[in-house]
Formats: C-alpha cells, sequence, structure tokens
C-alpha cells in the first residue's frame, strides 16, 4: 500500500538541449537506474505526462509511495545523480485521505 502520493512537475533547464545526444541518454540512464531502485524499495511509478495548458512545467510525474521518508529519499538519489542540474522542478507530497470530507 502506498499512502504516500508524490507529484512531480518539471521542465528541461536551456542548457540540457545543449548537451549531444549521447550525453541527455546517459543522463536518462542513470536516472532510470534511479527509478528501479526507487520501485525495488516499494515506490510506484504512476507514469509521466505532458501538462496541457498554461503551467511553468511541461511534465508532471506521480509516483506511490510507502512513506514521506521514501519519497524524500527518491528525490535525494535524483538530486545525487545531477537530475536537478538539468531540470527545474517542484515537489508536492501528500498523504492519502482515510476520510475524504
Amino acid at each position: 500500500m502506498t499512502d504516500w502520493i508524490w507529484i512531480h512537475y518539471t521542465r528541461a533547464r536551456p542548457h540540457w538541449y545543449e548537451l549531444s545526444d549521447a550525453d541527455r541518454a546517459a543522463k536518462r540512464a542513470a536516472w532510470a537506474d534511479v527509478a528501479r531502485e526507487t520501485e525495488a524499495a516499494g515506490g510506484i511509478s504512476h507514469g509521466r505526462y505532458s501538462v496541457r495548458g498554461q503551467s511553468d512545467f511541461a511534465i508532471v510525474e506521480t509516483w506511490g509511495f510507502p512513506s514521506a521518508d521514501a519519497a524524500f529519499d527518491h528525490w535525494s538519489r535524483l538530486t545525487r545523480a545531477g537530475y536537478a542540474e538539468w531540470f527545474v522542478s517542484t515537489n508536492t507530497i501528500g498523504l492519502r485521505c482515510k476520510d475524504p470530507a
């Protein structure tokens, strides 16, 4: 059960597009490794979606986590792998409502 949701909005920084295709592929591979580690630890990816309409971001991605610490660990490992250098992001975390009002 994943009671915690992590909502990640992001867009590439301009210098991302100056990298070669091989460099971008290498960075994506490193971040995919982080995602696989997260899934092995109980995180569940709900996928990545293109943002429609007006927004400061191009992509929204959601994950389910067994705890807030697990979500924080995922983000920390992405950051250590250089993700924040290449993408602008904002993150929101929420706990499942037991009794929706």
